[in-house]
């Protein structure tokens, strides 16, 4: 294989040591996040996966689905407790100054959660939002 090059995923190879052949295939994450208090670990990786990549510079979608549509409300992210996690409230923040954040219509109608409950920022919007979002060009989705 010396002086072939392999496009895609893994390593070109040619002259001297291997090059990056991979670069950033998506400039967006979808994450949806499906649990809440139910499932701490699970909700908490989803809203640190999307602070995380904020911070990297990828852009995010929130979406808040089953029992997450609570966090969408004022105070509830700070009644979530996790050890050695970092708080859900500030994690939410920060989606919420640099990304999106979306609460699924249904799990809102089932829970009486209306576009006026929700915190400065927070959208409610359906599977039509959200197929349109995981069909971009560029993005990753990502469930939780």
């Amino acid at each position: 294989m010396h002086g072939v090059e392999r496009k895609g995923f893994g390593f070109a190879r040619g002259r001297g040591a291997p090059t990056r052949a991979l670069e950033f295939l998506f400039v967006t994450l979808v994450i949806k996040v499906t649990a809440g208090a139910d499932d701490p670990e699970r909700c908490n990786q989803a809203f640190t996966v999307a602070a995380t990549a904020l911070a990297s510079g990828v852009g995010v979608s929130l979406w808040l689905t089953g029992e997450a549509a609570w966090f969408a409300l004022p105070g509830r992210a700070s009644e979530f407790k996790l050890p050695h996690a970092a708080p859900l409230e500030d994690l939410l923040d920060a989606v919420l100054g640099a990304g999106t954040v979306t609460v699924c219509t249904q799990c809102a109608a089932r829970r009486s959660i209306k576009s006026d409950d929700v915190l400065p920022g927070v959208r409610i919007a359906g599977a039509p939002t959200f197929v349109a979002e995981i069909t971009s060009p560029g993005v990753q989705a990502l469930v939780y």
